[in-house]
């Protein structure tokens, strides 16, 4: 059997294709210009809430999201620092640092004040179970309150693990890696603090 093709037909065929694709691509670039200003808006508010409870109001006359700088972890990743200050001086940062829980990466959101001591700490993203290890969000309790005021030498270095590592941080019942990847994590970012406090802080 033979087949017969219509030129016509296949170039009109690829001409409405053309136009339906165009049209759709133009669709969505007004769409996302559209809704730009709404999207970043939203992320700043988002972000500011989480800065607000790790940063208090009354260490800062600035706005935090507003006043950054980027410098790398120890595995490479490039680590956004929130700046809170107070008549121009640095006051305390703010920036995320992770962990490894049951279920995958934890990431934690910290405050730091100018001295090195935790001012808060709060989870914002993880795939710990339900029930168990998501105890580590502060609407499931106040687990994660614990760490605040703490600090590399409150306690000393050798007690930043849960207590059945020999450490002095509480482990859930029945979920014991998760809170000693939480504890990790912190640690972590008090460690970034210590190894940058001149850049955070702005010292000579």
């Amino acid at each position: 059997m033979t087949l017969h093709f219509n030129k016509e037909s296949t170039y009109t065929h690829a001409i409405i294709l053309g136009i339906f694709c165009l049209g759709f691509g133009v669709f969505l670039a007004l769409t996302e210009w559209i809704t730009h200003d709404s999207v970043l808006a939203r992320a700043m508010e988002d972000r500011q809430n989480s800065l607000s409870q790790v940063m208090p109001a009354e260490i800062h006359d600035n706005n935090p999201v507003l006043d950054t700088l980027t410098i790398q972890d120890g595995e490479g990743r490039d680590i956004t620092v929130y700046r809170a200050r107070k008549a121009g001086l640095v006051t305390g940062v703010a920036y995320e640092t992770f962990g490894s829980g049951y279920a995958g990466q934890m990431k934690y959101m910290i405050g730091v004040d100018a001295n090195g001591y935790l001012l808060g700490v709060r989870v914002l993203s993880h795939k710990e179970t339900p029930g168990l290890g998501d105890k580590i969000e502060i609407k499931k309790g106040d687990w994660i309150l614990q760490f605040t005021g703490l600090s590399i030498g409150n306690p000393p270095i050798e007690k930043w693990k849960v207590k059945k590592d020999g450490g002095q941080f509480d482990q859930f019942t029945g979920a014991t890696i998760t809170p000693r990847g939480a504890v990790k994590a912190i640690l972590n970012g008090l460690q970034f603090f210590d190894a940058h406090r001149a850049q955070l802080l702005e010292v000579n």
